[in-house]
């Protein structure tokens, strides 16, 4: 088994806390505004604030899970917690935003004066607390898909208050109170958009699913090119995390070579592997002439 050590981006867990902090103090803000203006886009914004603080705890939890060392009960440690963090994250999104959808149609047909002036106020606080959160976490979703899915929760909730923003605006210099509903439903669809695509992302990632950007077809072509390489074959290639694209499979040797050989024929082998396709875990059995299936994919 191999492994090549890379520099990795330190995910900071102090960005996550300080943007939990910032979000309770929103959620009570606008939840408050919310009852007393009338306000459901208001309401709703809270209530999607609210979310936020219960997945960026998690992702708190998770990504401290993450950092836990290895065990003989848990030979992988819990590197993996941060893919169900965001799994789950990604769930909450899309639940969510039917929730206001069936609210704001409900509340459609049933329009009532609102107080704009404090839903013009409360959504400027959210835009200044959520774009805070947002600079927070930014760099840290880059390299981290939990890191990412409480991004996305944070980014859709400032959009979401720009969105109220705006109503809130044109229903004190216009009085269409309408708006309200309209903007919520707008919320609702963006939500419904970025989660389902995180959702799809971390599922892919926990049913350990071949990543988009590997060709399997391709490896074999490169690796096929090394001297003393017969057949790469038993291919599995799949995330642990972020950080780890790991590959297995069985290398059938051209000739009969002795180990210390096959050591120097592994190294090209797991060198290309990192330089070409950024797989930097490996785990090649070794083979001659053995009698089993040859194809690229086996069912195990």
């Amino acid at each position: 088994m191999g492994e090549i050590h890379i520099h990795k981006h330190e995910v900071k867990g102090k960005n996550l806390v300080l943007s939990i902090l910032l979000n309770v103090i929103i959620t009570i803000a606008q939840l408050i505004g919310g009852l007393i203006s009338g306000s459901l886009a208001l309401i709703s914004d809270a209530l999607h604030n609210f979310s936020d603080v219960l997945s960026l705890v998690f992702s708190l939890v998770a990504h401290k899970l993450s950092r836990r060392k290895a065990t003989i009960g848990n030979t992988f440690g819990y590197k993996r917690a941060e893919l169900i963090a965001a799994f789950v994250n990604a769930s909450t999104l899309v639940i969510v935003a039917f929730i206001l959808i069936y609210g704001a149609i409900e509340r459609f047909f049933n329009p009532h004066p609102i107080e704009s002036n404090l839903v013009i106020w409360l959504a400027l606080l959210g835009i200044i607390v959520n774009g805070l959160s947002v600079l927070f976490l930014k760099k840290d979703a880059e390299h981290n898909i939990n890191m990412k899915s409480a991004y996305l929760h944070l980014l859709t909730d400032m959009l979401a208050s720009v969105a109220v923003l705006v109503g809130g605006i044109l229903m004190k210099f216009y009085g269409w109170f309408w708006v309200d509903s309209v903007m919520t439903i707008l919320i609702a669809v963006y939500l419904i958009v970025v989660g389902t695509k995180l959702l799809i992302q971390s599922t892919k990632m926990l049913m350990l699913f071949t990543p988009d950007h590997i060709n399997i077809k391709e490896i074999v072509r490169e690796v096929h090119k090394i001297k003393g390489v017969g057949k790469l074959h038993h291919i599995h290639v799949w995330h642990l995390n972020d950080e780890e694209l790991h590959l297995e499979a069985h290398l059938d040797c051209s000739e009969d070579i002795k180990m210390s050989e096959f050591n120097v024929l592994l190294e090209k082998v797991e060198l290309l592997l990192f330089q070409k396709f950024n797989i930097n875990h490996t785990n090649i059995q070794p083979e001659f002439k053995k009698i089993d299936p040859k194809d690229f994919i086996v069912q195990d």
